[in-house]
């Protein structure tokens, strides 16, 4: 089994603490399901967001998830790029799978999709 890195982000309209966690929330529920991720088969989390935004922890949301208050996260700012997407969170999961790198589904969620669009599912 290897450890893979799996990468996910979305935007949000305002720095808002109920957004960001429900943003958040939405993001890691979809790398899941779109992965179908065991919380046991996840070595560490880390997630960042630009530094326009403050009102919340993202790690705080992943931890309401069920199973999730175990894995180790690691909050961070995102480096202030002129001219780069704002108000965004990103993910990176260190996942162990028997999964091939291009068999693992990134997922980019509202304005993040154009970060990546070569990789983005929606």
């Amino acid at each position: 089994m290897k450890v893979r890195g799996l990468r996910g982000a979305t935007t949000v309209a305002r720095n808002d603490r109920e957004e960001i966690l429900r943003a958040t929330r939405e993001l890691m529920e979809e790398i899941v399901r779109a992965n179908d991720i065991d919380v046991d088969d996840v070595a560490s989390v880390i997630l960042t967001m630009t530094p326009d935004l403050n009102a919340a922890f993202p790690a705080f949301a992943v931890r309401q998830l069920p199973g999730w208050q175990w894995v180790p996260l690691m909050c961070a700012t995102e480096i202030n790029v002129p001219g780069s997407l704002p108000r965004s969170i990103r993910v990176l999961v260190h996942l162990n799978t028997e999964k091939r790198q291009d068999e693992l589904v990134h997922v980019y969620l509202g304005e993040a999709v154009q970060l990546r669009p070569d990789i983005a599912t929606r």
